[in-house]
């Protein structure tokens, strides 16, 4: 008997673990008893670790629609219809986001559908019969680099949340771990899980044939990240953060296979034909271009009416709404403006829109099956959070050398130049709003932004940041709206409903 999914950790039918079923949230009886036995043969854990890999690669966890909980969160896009079926998308940017938003819920479901996956693997791989040791710690290795990266998602989005190191077969066990833990012990955890996978014979940098799996540059990226939030969040231990985060940032940095950013055009890293080769991605989401089932959608869901710039794919409307508050930060001359957002002058867009994302190609064809992979991680995002923890550490010497690479690749002058241009000066008083501002225009539409503004600013001070800002330059939804509140999300309302003393309501809602 099939049920509606309730709780938070995902108890997984084993016949969707081991398949490529799409469908990742029509679960069986939770009441029925799970069995390690299905994990036997190497292949069998292969198979569970595709398994963990197809939950991220769902748009509702970490794909390329994953924009709505992160992009439409910040003041990069948004939506400029509340109406009907746009009504529940538009309270993420609108900041009325109700705990009872079905995307919401729809999200939380499936980061933790990948959490359980990944803990599936872990929990009963020791069964499975693999000869070779080193095969069988990278299988171990990748699944705590994606339970890792999920947790990372989870805790900066509602700060405290429940934390499961290992696979629930019973509604019993579910029901006795389904509460709210420290996030300073989530971040334990993320640490953990990224260290011992570092501990693995994984390759520095995938070869063609593994792109979408991680790598050593990967995980070093993503703690480095993880210890540079740290850093930002919590004031005990802040310089030990910083420095591991300096750490782990500079040794992905070492393993890149290319000299300076400005070796690999801008343009490079989203071409289509050269995915699988571009030297400045780290880890990515991989599409099949042509696929009905496993293309990208992104280049024709971007694109507004009455343009072809992103697909052969006729489009109506206005395609992904850019905010003219974003397009207002380009610089003059910046080559990422005119190849990331255009103005659509159709009647029916008369805004911007994306163009990031493209693929004109005829196997993609006029229904618009894109083989866009999605990029969850590469070197200019490195390069900057070196700029960034160096900024913290006082090297601003070290800080400044590592935001020009980024800009030089852009085609636009030195920050140390740029101060004598009062403009500049005025909007970035600081480094510290400069490196803010480069990540914005390097990595728009990247899912990047909104994280980085938690990062930069502490919830009285985001609150100052948006307040600041231009309602006209930032469309139909409600600057006003923003408040201290919406430096976490809400609990979803069925997860807090089933005990809400342990899974609490976070603030202001």
């Amino acid at each position: 008997m099939k049920i509606n999914y309730i709780y938070s950790f995902v108890l997984l039918s084993l016949l969707t673990l081991f398949s490529s079923c799409s469908d990742f949230l029509n679960e069986e009886d939770p009441n029925s008893t799970a069995s390690g036995n299905y994990l036997k043969t190497e292949n069998d854990v292969s198979k569970a670790l595709a398994g963990v890999y197809l939950a991220i690669r769902h748009n509702d966890c970490l794909g390329e629609s994953s924009t709505l909980y992160t992009e439409e969160r910040s003041d990069n896009t948004g939506r400029n219809d509340n109406q009907s079926n746009a009504g529940e998308p538009f309270q993420f940017n609108d900041f009325s986001l109700l705990p009872s938003n079905s995307y919401l819920k729809k999200h939380y479901v499936a980061l933790y559908d990948a959490v359980s996956r990944a803990n599936y693997l872990l929990t009963y791989i020791d069964q499975a019969k693999i000869e070779n040791a080193d095969n069988k710690k990278k299988y171990i290795a990748e699944a705590k680099f994606l339970r890792a990266l999920v947790y990372f998602q989870l805790v900066r989005k509602w700060g405290d949340v429940p934390l499961a190191t290992t696979y629930f077969e019973t509604y019993q066990d579910v029901k006795k771990n389904t509460y709210r833990e420290k996030q300073e012990l989530v971040y334990a955890q993320i640490i953990a899980d990224l260290t011992d996978a570092l501990d693995s014979k994984l390759p520095n940098i995938q070869n063609e044939a593994g792109k979408g799996h991680t790598s050593k540059a990967a995980i070093n990226g993503l703690l480095g990240q993880v210890y540079l939030t740290m850093a930002t969040r919590f004031e005990s231990n802040k310089q030990e953060n910083l420095q591991n985060a300096n750490k782990y940032l500079s040794d992905c940095y070492t393993m890149r296979t290319f000299g300076l950013l400005k070796e690999i055009p801008y343009g490079d890293v989203f071409d289509v034909k050269k995915k699988s080769t571009c030297p400045e991605i780290i880890f990515q989401i991989v599409y099949k271009q042509g696929d009905k089932d496993y293309s990208s959608s992104i280049a024709a869901n971007s694109q507004a009416e009455g343009e072809t710039i992103n697909s052969q794919k006729k489009t109506k409307g206005g395609g992904t709404f850019v905010k003219p508050d974003l397009v207002k930060e380009y610089e003059e001359a910046d080559v990422r403006k005119s190849f990331s957002v255009k103005y659509a002058d159709n009647a029916n867009a008369k805004s911007w829109f994306i163009t990031k994302f493209r693929d004109t190609s005829d196997a993609a064809g006029t229904l618009g099956h894109g083989g866009n992979d999605w990029i969850l991680m590469r070197y200019a995002d490195v390069i900057l959070m070196l700029a960034e923890v160096n900024m913290y550490l006082g090297n601003e010497a070290q800080a400044t050398s590592y935001l020009n690479e980024v800009r030089e690749r852009a085609g636009i002058p030195t920050y140390q130049e740029m101060q004598n241009d009062a403009l500049y000066k005025s909007k970035y008083p600081t480094l510290k709003l400069a490196i803010l501002h480069e990540r914005r225009v390097e990595l728009a539409f990247e899912n990047q932004r909104w994280f980085d503004l938690l990062r930069f600013f502490n919830s009285d001070e985001l609150v100052q940041y948006f307040r600041a800002k231009s309602q006209d330059d930032y469309g139909v939804s409600s600057l006003a709206n923003f408040g201290k509140k919406d430096y976490y999300y809400p609990i979803p309302f069925d997860e807090w409903k089933l005990d809400p003393e342990k899974m609490w309501q976070n603030e202001g809602y």
